[in-house]
């Protein structure tokens, strides 16, 4: 099954909003919409500003699956801030949140030109630290007790890949 991205668009919305508020992936995304409007919001700006912000959509087999984002942290040193990277409960176990992350790379450092894409993940998420690792992310570091979530400090661990750490 190959996963394939493309930037969302208003009739995605609903399962967008879904995705990023549902219980099983709200407890371990940082900055998501959490109502219809704020998700229209981020669609409206990715159509508009889509050399510095992006909301994507994931399909496999003609189906949504799941997102990714990205966001322009640095412009001038090409340095991209990834986030939102989520499949739907309904796809989980199947490695498909590999190959999403796989083409989310290649789409922000080869198709679009950036020279770094970095991630945050929770230091809770154990799960996410290994998928990070294992489709190809550097560890960089640790940000300690860096986000307030649930009432606690949670620290939030760094990755990073470069463009020319892309697998040919």
């Amino acid at each position: 099954m190959s996963v394939e991205l493309r930037r969302a668009s208003r009739s995605d919305a609903q399962f967008l909003l879904e995705l990023v508020t549902g219980e099983e992936t709200r407890a371990f995304l940082g900055r998501a919409p959490a109502s219809l409007e704020e998700v229209l919001a981020d669609i409206e700006r990715s159509e508009q500003e889509p050399e510095s912000f992006g909301w994507l959509v994931a399909e496999a087999d003609g189906e949504r699956i799941g997102s990714a984002s990205y966001r322009v942290a640095n412009e001038r040193n090409g340095i991209v801030e990834g986030g939102r990277l989520a499949v739907h409960p309904r796809f989980r176990g199947r490695r498909l949140g590999d190959d999403l992350a796989r083409a989310f790379q290649r789409l922000v450092l080869r198709e679009l030109g950036f020279h770094r894409l970095e991630i945050q993940i929770y230091g809770f998420n154990e799960r996410a630290l290994a998928h990070a690792e294992r489709v190809g992310y550097v560890r960089e570091g640790v940000k300690r007790k860096a986000y307030r979530k649930n009432g606690e400090w949670q620290d939030a661990v760094l990755y990073a890949m470069l463009e020319d750490e892309l697998p040919a």
